[in-house]
Parts: structure tokens; C-alpha cells; sequence
């Protein structure tokens, strides 16, 4: 190593001195979260590109093994890495920096896109342009199954772990929180018993798992240690301050407003829903879409599609659908307010109980996380975790295709199986159409979601003009 990065980085045990500023810092995740399209993949993608690749801060095995816990916990694990990575560089400032500037571009744009849905969705322009998004939303959840799929599903056990979780919420209706715990004992004790099974995911966006480099190279290495010493003290402290943080608006409001009030009915639901969102998005869509649609009514059927389309087109992590859910929950919902001020609220406060989770989870856990570098229980755990989601979001993608291609779903219940039954007399053609137009794009063609999305978007404003007239 040259004698300017010895300068720049002193590898002693226990010392984190570099020449990262805080400011450059700051700029770099700005940089991170105006390109954060496409889903994870493509924001882990970006981050790894710039963090380790361009920038050299942090090393190949650091890099894996802080997503790898991100991937254990409920919510984003985009959002979250990013957190963690700044937490790495600058204790509990930089991840507030990172993690908050990650989400901060993808809730402007949903709200403005909610704003404008929500005046003028009636208009023919908005209803042809969410036509045609839907059926590119529905392709897109498809490939994510598959990408997931050959990543998590190298053996015959992870296969049946990811049919034994789609039977489960499919068929039986099963809640998605005891799905992951299942998976996650699974792995765990399966790890111990027969660790060439189970010990699957090694790390993510790596074939080799090797290093990129010198290690000396980076700023913070594989080497270096942490700089917070994991202690019943601090654990203490962060649950303290976080907690409140994040349930206090929620008991402010039932106290001011009381149970009926429809942004407490919201604080309660995502805080909740916060912690069930294990494996992204994708996993666990459906459950959100149905509680809105069937229990609350806060959205009409087909309409989480519309704002998973959002969620899509925007930078950010895509569970912030959430964000549309929340906006349209409470403008339907205003009491005395003005609608748009109340769905305005409803995204302010679905947003904070959705993301204030995933910084506790971060400052709690991740001296823990660092202590344990190298520790296999915990891939294992992951393994099978995954495994189960790409059931979970094999079902989401059956669900979504069958309100997307046809008017009317039935749900029936045959001696405890749930079956969802379509109404063959109302499948959409032109639906069926632009699926195909979509799945050949992003499959034969390897077109780009964000492309895909934008030429099934104007096909359905091309049928909107010569047949719907």
C-alpha cells in the first residue's frame, strides 16, 4: 500500500480514522439516492458501484456482510445498507444522513405523482397511462421472482421451502410474519445439522465472495474494526430513543384524535406492517393491497398497482407504496380537513412509521452484526428466509396478474384452502396483450424495467386513442 493511503487509513485495532468527510459523504449519498431506480437490485447495484468500486470506501466482504443482515431484517434492505454503510463511516450522524437522503427523492415524487392521481385519475389520460403500467408492473414482479429464485433456490430444500410458503399463504391464507419465522428456525437449525444445505447465500452481487482488490486499498476493510462495541448499555439507550420516536406520533394522535381517526388507523397498520416487510417489497404487497382494499377500503381493487407503478417509474426503495396507500387512505378519508392536506398527512405519518423502524433495527443491531462477522448460522438463517419469500412473492405475482387480466376475482374457501377464482367472461384482452408486449421486452429482449415500463404505458394511452373513443 502506497504511503498515502496509510496516511488516509490507520488499520490499528479499534481506530476508524479516515478522510472521509462528512460533507463529501453527504454528496456521494445525495449522488446514491437521485440514481436509486429499479428496484434493490439496481440500488444495491449503484451503491456497490460507487461505495466500493469508485470511491474504494468499503471493502468487497464488508459490503456483503452488512447487506446480508439488511436482507434479516424487516424492511427496505436498500435503504437499510445504505444506513449501515453510513453508520460504518460516520457512527449515528452518517446513517442518519444515508439512510434519510435514500428516501427523501422517492417521497417527493409519490406524493406529487399521489396529488395528481388522486384530482385526476378519472381524466382519460391518467386511466389509459395506469393501463398500460399495470401489465408491466405485473412482468416486472414475475422477473423478480426468478431473479431471487436463481439466486436463493440452489438445492431441492430451498425449492421446497419456497412451494411449502406459497402453498401456505396462497392456499391457506397464512400470515406472512409466521412464514418467515418458520423459514428463518429452519435455516437456523438446518445450518447446524447439515450446513452444505443450508449454507447457501454467501454474499450478494459476488460470485466468488472474494474481495475486489487490495483490501488495503479501502477505507474501511474486512480488517478494520468497528468502532462501537456491542453492550447491553447501548442496546438499551438506542431502544430508548427509538422507540419513541417512532410510536410516539402514533400514541399522540389516538390521543388528540382517538381509534377512528383514519391517520391512526394508518400509524397502527404500517408500524405493524413495518415490521412484517421481511425480503422487500415485493413479499409482502399483497398482504398490504388486500388489508387496504378489503379492511380499511383505503384503496379500490387494482389500484396498489397503480402505485406500485409509481414506486417503480421513481428513485427510492418501492416499498414506498406504502407512501400512495396512505395518501389515498386519508384523502378519502379527511374528517374536516381538506383532502389533499389530509393525504398529505396520511403520507407524512405512513412514511414515518415505515422507515423510523429500519434506523432502530440498524443502530441496535449492527455492533452485533460486526462482532459476529464470519459467523455461518447467520447465512443459513438468510438462506432459507429467501427461500420462503420467493414462494411469498410468487404469490404476489399470481395475485396481481389475475386482478389485472381479469374484472372480476372471486375469493372462495373449499374445506380451509382459499382459492382465488377468476371470472373467465371478464379477462381484458388488451390486458393480456400488453402483458405479453412486457414479458417479451424485459425476457427475450432484456429491456430495462424503467423502458419496459414507459412503452407499456404509452401502448395503453395508443389503445386509450383508437379504441376507447
Amino acid at each position: 500500500m502506497s504511503t498515502g493511503n496509510r496516511d488516509r487509513t490507520r488499520h490499528e485495532p479499534g481506530n476508524t480514522l479516515h478522510s472521509v468527510t462528512f460533507t463529501e459523504a453527504f454528496w456521494v449519498w445525495i449522488k446514491i439516492a437521485v440514481h436509486s431506480f429499479g428496484g434493490p437490485a439496481g440500488q444495491i447495484a449503484v451503491m456497490h458501484r460507487i461505495l466500493v468500486e469508485e470511491k474504494r470506501w468499503v471493502s468487497e466482504s464488508r459490503f456483503l456482510h452488512a447487506l446480508n443482515y439488511c436482507m434479516l431484517l424487516p424492511g427496505p434492505e436498500a435503504q437499510q445498507l445504505a444506513t449501515y454503510i453510513g453508520w460504518l463511516l460516520h457512527k449515528t450522524r452518517g446513517g442518519l444522513v444515508a439512510g434519510s437522503l435514500f428516501v427523501l427523492p422517492g417521497f417527493i415524487s409519490i406524493l406529487i405523482l399521489s396529488v395528481l392521481y388522486a384530482l385526476y385519475k378519472e381524466t382519460a389520460f391518467v386511466e389509459a397511462l395506469f393501463f398500460g403500467l399495470k401489465p408491466a408492473v405485473m412482468a416486472v414482479v414475475v422477473e423478480a421472482v426468478i431473479r431471487i429464485g436463481k439466486r436463493a433456490l440452489k438445492n431441492n430444500v430451498m425449492v421446497a421451502l419456497a412451494g411449502l410458503a406459497f402453498v401456505a399463504i396462497f392456499f391457506f391464507n397464512m400470515p406472512f410474519p409466521l412464514i418467515v419465522l418458520c423459514a428463518g428456525l429452519t435455516g437456523f437449525i438446518g445450518g447446524k445439522l447439515r450446513g452444505d444445505i443450508f449454507y447457501v447465500i454467501r454474499g450478494h452481487g459476488s460470485q466468488s465472495g472474494g474481495q475486489t482488490g487490495d483490501q488495503d486499498d479501502f477505507v474501511i476493510t474486512d480488517g478494520v474494526a468497528s468502532h462501537t462495541h456491542p453492550s447491553l448499555v447501548r442496546a438499551l439507550k438506542v431502544i430508548a430513543v427509538w422507540t419513541p420516536l417512532w410510536l410516539g406520533p402514533v400514541i399522540a394522535l389516538i390521543a388528540f384524535q382517538g381509534m377512528e381517526s383514519v391517520f391512526v388507523k394508518e400509524g397502527i397498520f404500517f408500524s405493524k406492517a413495518a415490521v412484517v416487510t421481511f425480503g422487500g417489497a415485493y413479499a409482502v404487497l399483497a398482504y398490504i393491497a388486500q388489508e387496504a382494499v378489503n379492511t380499511y377500503g383505503w384503496l379500490k381493487p387494482g389500484e396498489m398497482l397503480d402505485g406500485l407503478g409509481m414506486a417503480e417509474t421513481t428513485p427510492g426503495p418501492l416499498i414506498q407504496v406504502v407512501q400512495f396507500v396512505g395518501f389515498m387512505g386519508a384523502y378519502r378519508n379527511p374528517g374536516a380537513l381538506d383532502p389533499v392536506i389530509a393525504g398529505v398527512l396520511g403520507s407524512i405519518i405512513t412514511t414515518w412509521v415505515t422507515y423510523v423502524p429500519c434506523f432502530l433495527w440498524i443502530f441496535l443491531g449492527a455492533p452485533y452484526i460486526e462482532y459476529l462477522r464470519g459467523r455461518k448460522s447467520l447465512s443459513s438463517t438468510l438462506s432459507a428466509i429467501t427461500a420462503a419469500v420467493v414462494g411469498v412473492i410468487l404469490n404476489l405475482a399470481v395475485w396481481f396478474s389475475l386482478h389485472t387480466l381479469f374484472g372480476r376475482v372471486e375469493e372462495v374457501n373449499v374445506t380451509g384452502l382459499r382459492l382465488l377464482v377468476p371470472d373467465l367472461k371478464t379477462i381484458d384482452i388488451a390486458s393480456v396483450i400488453i402483458t405479453a408486449g412486457a414479458f417479451i421486452l424485459l425476457f427475450r429482449f432484456k429491456f430495462g424495467m424503467l423502458r419496459t415500463l414507459a412503452l407499456c404505458a404509452a401502448a395503453g394511452l395508443l389503445y386509450d386513442l383508437l379504441f376507447r373513443i
